[in-house]
Formats: structure tokens, sequence, C-alpha cells
């Protein structure tokens, strides 16, 4: 009995080595802080998705070049409305009235007064006659004030003066005789050339105008422009004792907006 109750506590007091390569118990399971179906962003975004979708694309911003884009293109388009609307009202005038340039010249110039200093300094006085046509038949010019008229040699202003305001009707024909006085420092060489001209008999001038005008058409008076004559003349002789003839005259007429 000893023997074998000995055997039998031996037994009970013999130690089982563990396995210690056995994987440790599982804990008790546990509800997820997130559901699976779901995910939180990093940036504590309460929205929530599905776990197997992309995260979505940032914002597009609006281009601003888009609304330049349409502001050019109504600006260019209200521009050329415009553009088509005037070119329209100018043919129909144009068809209406039928315009034509004006036309001017110089018929005559008579030397008042002309000499020279001990300085070289000429002081001259010319009374120039010149003609303004107006061929329309629909067309008035109003001549206003502020004009400007001269008459120089080589480029140097020798006088001026300036036209009366008037208004010159349709189809009509205005002569005028203005008076120019002023003095220019011409120089020896000038001086010399000058009277070598005379003596030939061909003193070259220039005649220059720049007239504020407004054109009327019917009965609407249009905005000012500036018509600018120039005119270059040859005269025979620049004494004052003597009747001096234009040998040659050409005018050539513009507007200045």
């Amino acid at each position: 009995m000893a023997s074998k109750h000995g055997v039998g506590i031996a037994d009970h007091q013999r130690i089982h080595p563990a396995d210690i390569e056995a994987p440790p118990p599982h804990p008790p399971a546990t509800a997820p802080l997130v559901p699976r179906e779901t995910w939180r962003s990093d940036k504590g975004d309460p929205e929530y998705r599905r776990r197997g979708d992309l995260p979505l694309p940032p914002p597009k911003r609006r281009r601003r070049g888009g609304c330049c884009c349409r502001l050019l293109c109504c600006a260019f388009c209200a521009a050329l409305a415009l553009a088509v609307a005037v070119a329209v009202t100018a043919g129909v005038l144009y068809l209406v009235f039928d315009p034509k340039l004006p036309s001017y010249s110089v018929d005559q110039l008579r030397v008042a007064a002309f000499g020279f200093d001990a300085n070289l300094t000429a002081r001259a006085t010319f009374d120039v006659t010149v003609t303004a046509t107006n061929p329309n038949k629909g067309i008035g010019i109003y001549y206003e004030r502020g004009s400007r008229l001269s008459v120089l040699y080589a480029e140097y202003e020798l006088c001026e003066g300036s036209l009366p305001a008037f208004y010159q009707g349709h189809r009509n024909t205005t002569v005028l005789a203005v008076g120019l006085t002023g003095e220019a420092r011409l120089g020896s060489e000038l001086m010399r050339e000058l009277l070598r001209q005379e003596q030939s008999g061909a003193v070259p001038l220039d005649f220059a105008g720049d007239v504020p005008v407004r054109v009327k058409l019917g009965s609407l008076k249009l905005w000012k422009v500036t018509s600018r004559v120039r005119c270059a003349l040859v005269v025979d002789s620049l004494n004052t004792n003597v009747q001096i003839k234009i040998r040659s005259s050409s005018c050539k007429f513009s507007f200045k907006l």
C-alpha cells in the first residue's frame, strides 16, 4: 500500500513542462472603436466614408481666366457692333449728301512793307487774298475763331494772322482778304539767297493755314476739326512799289482730328 501510495504521490508532484511556443490566450472580444464598415479621416472630419472608397479629390477652384475671357468677348462684340453701326451710318450719310472736299487758293499777295535792319531781321506786312470754295449742295461749313495763317520763307515765318469767324453755305465761294504781319531773323546767307532769287524773278514762299471748322449736315452740326491748308507759292518779287505776280500756286487740303 505504501509503495502504491508513494508512487501516486510522486506522480501528482511531478512537474509537467509548459509549451512556451503556444500562442497566448485570446483576450475577450471587444467592440471596435470605429465600425468596420467605416473609417474616420486623420483630420478628425466627422463625415464617414466607406473603407474601400478612395479619398475625394480637392475641390476645384474657379478660374478667373474664364470670367476675363467672357468679359473680353463681350467687349469685342460690343465694339464690333458699334463699328458696324458707325460704318452703316457713315455709308448712309455719304449716299445722301455726297460730300466733296472744299478747295482753297491764294489769289493775290500784296507786300505792304518788307525790309531788314542791321541785325538782318526781316519785318514784313503782307495782304493775302484767299478764296475758299464749298462745292457741296447739302453741307455747310462753320469757320470758327482760333485760326492761324502764316507766310514762310525757307521755313522761317515772315508774318502771321487769322481768319474771321463766318459760315459758308451750300455751293458757296468766299473771298477773304487777310492782313499778316511779323518778323524773322534770316541771317546773312539767307539774305543773299533772297536777293539773288528776287533778281531772278522767282521767290519761293509757303502759305500755311490751320482753321478750326464744324461741318453741318442738313440740320446736324458735327464736332470740331482742324482744316489744314498748305500752299507752295512762287512770286516774282517782294518789293513794295510794284505789283507782285504769283507765278505758281499749288495748295493741299486735309483735316486734322
